[in-house]
């Protein structure tokens, strides 16, 4: 990961802990949404609609699931 300005940090801070809270109330278990949360490849919305629309949480993590390796 790289290194994040203390602006950034504090947007993250912010950011991780609702990214969490919103995969959870969607259906997420504890150790998947903070998995999800925490990797930004993954787009909140687009697995918040499948989820919305049916779709079983870990069915949509995969579906929505970036194609390329995290970088370092």
């Amino acid at each position: 990961m790289t290194a994040r300005s203390p602006h950034q940090a504090q947007d993250w801070a912010t950011m991780l802990p609702w990214r969490r809270s919103r995969l959870r109330r969607a259906g997420f278990d504890a150790r998947l949404a903070a998995a999800l949360a925490a990797d930004l490849r993954y787009d909140l919305h687009a697995i918040l609609d499948l989820t919305d629309h049916g779709c079983p949480p870990p069915l949509a993590a995969r579906i929505v699931a970036p194609i390329d390796p995290p970088r370092p």
